[in-house]
């Protein structure tokens, strides 16, 4: 995460926060990011050299203008001013991280070789939850390499409890014992 994103996001979340609306501008900023992130041309277009400041302003409010909380479209067009458009997903970050903080979650991924069903999804997720004591935002990722067992991600951790990491460990204890 950029400065710029730990700084702005962390601004618009007191911001929201005082104003009681950070589900709100969670949502919509989420909602903008991803549409970012489908169509990376607009990035390009709000720091477009060619186009003055109020051009690119005025593209972003034909865009968002109406479609997003008014703080978080007033929020896009200081980023445009400042030519820091590039970095709203690194604000979605760090307000999204501010947020879960605040609200006691925990976003973790799972990684598994195929995919869980919901009776595994549920025991995992309350598991987690009586572990951390809060309440888990849980996503899945499917990664054959793992041949079974599954990765942990959460917080910037990871925790391996996947049939490759065992066998590694094995391997490696068996390569030491030769020696």
């Amino acid at each position: 995460m950029t400065e710029t994103g730990k700084a702005y996001g962390g601004a618009l979340f007191l911001l929201a926060r005082e104003e009681g609306q950070e589900q709100t501008i969670l949502e919509h900023l989420t909602g903008v990011c991803a549409l970012l992130d489908e169509n990376p041309d607009f990035i390009r277009l709000m720091e477009a050299p060619t186009l003055n400041r109020q051009k690119r302003i005025d593209i972003l409010s034909e865009t968002f203008g109406g479609r997003v909380h008014e703080y978080l479209h007033n929020f896009m067009c200081i980023l445009v001013e400042n030519g820091t458009f590039r970095q709203l997903p690194d604000c979605l970050e760090e307000y999204r991280r501010q947020y879960d903080l605040l609200h006691g979650i925990i976003r973790v991924t799972a990684v598994t070789a195929v995919p869980m069903d919901e009776t595994q999804l549920a025991a995992l997720r309350e598991k987690l939850a009586a572990q951390t004591g809060r309440q888990v935002e849980l996503s899945t990722r499917v990664d054959p390499s793992t041949m079974g067992g599954v990765v942990l991600e959460m917080e910037g951790k990871r925790i391996d409890g996947s049939v490759r990491a065992r066998l590694e460990a094995i391997r490696s204890e068996l390569l030491s014992v030769k020696a």
